[in-house]
């Protein structure tokens, strides 16, 4: 749809000015002579960049913002309060400057007579196509306040899911970091000190305490050269998890990495199923549900298995069938899902699945530290043994020659 400036006067003669949506200038024309405006002139608008590079550098809205945002639009729908209105007085009221700009424009929009999904459709940095399409259907059903709880509780959930999952990763990333401090301290500080001292005595170093020698004076030496590398390759791989190819293989090693593949495999599938149950729950079509469905899980990968399931329900086998053949799902989930199809509580049977893999995924979170603590302090240990054999063994070998002379 394109954006048409107007200048129009209304049933009392005054002039009026705007902007709408529409799809050709006959059917802005329309659209004014239903509001019961005389329209003067209809000039299409010509969208800039420059709105585009300045979107590039907006502040993100957090998973909370819209959390507090969807409850808010839940209550003041509910109430009945106009949805223009309800938008301008969050706009208000909201302590984030990024989403009162975004209310701000949809408000505007709003006026210019585009509905709230098309709205939002328009920023979709913010409010993405599940966001975006569960709204229109709200809209098209009149329900607009179920739309937005439903959305509020699953804002709540995939928030829950993400505390989960930096609660179980901040010890290891903590200790991988401070194991990455100590070699750069070790390699800068500490062993170009007992060199030098092994140089003075000119004792014969045994193989430990090379190992050191040699990284240390690699470091030291073509440290510019590493970082530049470090940064290069950085900037690399995240061009290339950019790209189609990228994505993809980056979703598939997700699911195979020991320990924690497991987890993410887990925890995709429970979105899987949530979002889907959502979708159902509002009356939209299951092939344009699994289509939306696809983009939620994030996760490429499964993404594609999701929009095969779709093709082979459009071909006319059922969502069991589809689900077998995909080999995502434990027995018990297609159990669940032949119930559904059965009873016709597809909507409840995937959002007790939904619940089954979110329990097992916050269990297997509690335990993942106990997992991944052994295989730590296995590093650690090495690097401390690679240390005391490289340091203290020439020392030896240097304190029995010191007294046999």
């Amino acid at each position: 749809m394109a954006s048409f400036q107007y200048k129009a006067r209304d049933a009392s003669g005054n002039a009026v000015s705007g902007q709408l949506e529409a799809g050709s200038q006959a059917a802005a024309a329309d659209m004014l002579k239903q509001r019961r405006y005389i329209p003067l002139s209809i000039e299409a608008v010509v969208a800039t960049d420059n709105t585009i590079k300045f979107e590039l550098w907006q502040a993100k809205v957090s998973l909370t913002e819209l959390i507090i945002f969807s409850r808010q639009m839940y209550s003041l729908m509910k109430a009945g309060i106009p949805i223009i209105r309800a938008i301008k007085s969050l706009a208000e009221s909201t302590g984030s400057a990024r989403l009162r700009q975004v209310m701000n424009a949809l408000a505007s929009e709003l006026e210019n007579g585009r509905s709230l999904s098309v709205a939002m459709a328009s920023h979709p940095k913010v409010f993405n196509r599940l966001i975006v399409s569960l709204v229109h259907v709200g809209e098209n059903t009149g329900r607009l306040d179920d739309a937005f709880l439903q959305l509020t509780y699953y804002f709540e959930q995939e928030l829950e899911t993400r505390k989960q999952i930096k609660q179980a990763t901040r010890y290891p990333i903590f200790v991988l970091i401070a194991l990455v401090v100590a070699m750069v301290v070790l390699n800068i500080f500490v062993i170009p000190q007992f060199a030098n001292m092994f140089a003075r005595f000119n004792a014969e170093l045994p193989w430990s305490t090379q190992i050191l020698l040699a990284s240390s004076a690699f470091f030291i030496n073509f440290w510019p050269l590493l970082l530049l590398c470090v940064i290069a390759s950085i900037f690399a791989v995240s061009f290339y998890l950019q790209t189609p190819a990228g994505k993809l293989r980056w979703g598939r090693w997700q699911l195979k990495v020991p320990i924690i593949g497991s987890i993410v495999n887990r925890a995709t599938l429970g979105r899987f199923a949530r979002s889907f149950s959502m979708m159902l729950k509002a009356g939209v079509p299951i092939t344009t549900a699994l289509s939306l469905v696809a983009e939620a899980v994030d996760n490429d990968y499964l993404g594609d298995k999701i929009r095969e399931m779709r093709r082979s329900i459009e071909r006319g086998e059922s969502l069991l069938r589809v689900s077998q053949q995909s080999g995502m799902f434990t027995d018990l989930v297609l159990q669940m899902v032949s119930v559904g199809e059965e009873t016709g509580q597809m909507d409840e049977m995937l959002t007790e699945v939904a619940g089954f893999y979110e329990r097992e995924v916050a269990f297997d979170l509690k335990s993942l530290t106990a997992k991944i603590e052994p295989i730590l302090i296995a590093i650690v240990a090495a690097m401390v043994l690679l240390l005391a054999l490289g340091i203290f063994t020439p020392m030896w070998d240097m304190l029995n020659a010191y007294k046999g002379g």
